[in-house]
């Protein structure tokens, strides 16, 4: 039977990439349909998301924007046992967090310094650079008696603030003052459904 999941997006966008990581652990099979800028700017592209962004989810009739919206969803329709959305008040207030600090801090600061280097956005580096800062160190903390973020085991949460916080580097974002953050990098490339962002260097060759 064919799959009637598709997931538009780009392979260097990690709001993609965190779509595609719970694919994965799902073992959900999927279709993955480029969408450089020039195709979420058409009317096909628009007429699934108006606002032209990435990453769009279409999983049978349903079409489905935002990344973090998309992350709630597959978690609740294909693990509704919980494990990647808490359904315990606590946990699942957890995880809500942390989505919000990937949408917010996570965004402007490792991903906006990210996009500046790597595709000349616009934007301040030196503030990106400074809430790149104030969030990892504020993980680091966060993480020093943890092993993830919102529970005891992996959840969207994590998913939702990888892909970035992993690629903070390609902004000149170090990762090295920051141990528990590495370390809790590595729980998550060690899961067997794990599968990288390819760096910028990668996907311009494969191009």
């Amino acid at each position: 039977m064919a799959t009637t999941i598709v997931l538009h997006g780009t392979s260097l966008s990690g709001h993609t990439h965190r779509v595609a990581l719970l694919l994965n652990a799902l073992g959900l099979s999927y279709a993955f349909a480029d969408s450089p800028k020039e195709v979420r700017g058409s009317p096909a592209f628009l007429a699934r998301n108006p606002l032209g962004q990435i990453p769009v989810l279409q999983d049978g009739d349903l079409t489905l924007a935002d990344s973090n919206a998309i992350l709630v969803y597959l978690a609740s329709r294909y693990a509704p046992d919980g494990d990647w959305l808490p359904r315990e008040p606590v946990a699942a207030a957890s995880v809500q967090r942390w989505l919000s600090i990937a949408a917010g801090e996570v965004m402007h600061g490792p991903a906006v310094a990210r996009m500046i280097a790597l595709f000349g956005l616009p934007d301040d580096p030196i503030r990106a650079a400074r809430i790149a800062a104030r969030v990892l160190a504020f993980m680091d903390s966060h993480l020093a008696e943890r092993a993830f973020l919102a529970a005891k085991h992996i959840t969207i949460a994590d998913l939702a603030c990888y892909s970035y916080v992993a690629h903070a580097p390609d902004g000149g974002v170090s990762l090295e003052p920051y141990p528990n953050v590495r370390v809790w990098l590595a729980r998550i490339e060690a899961q067997p459904w794990f599968q990288p962002m390819p760096d910028f260097v990668q996907a311009a060759v494969a191009a």
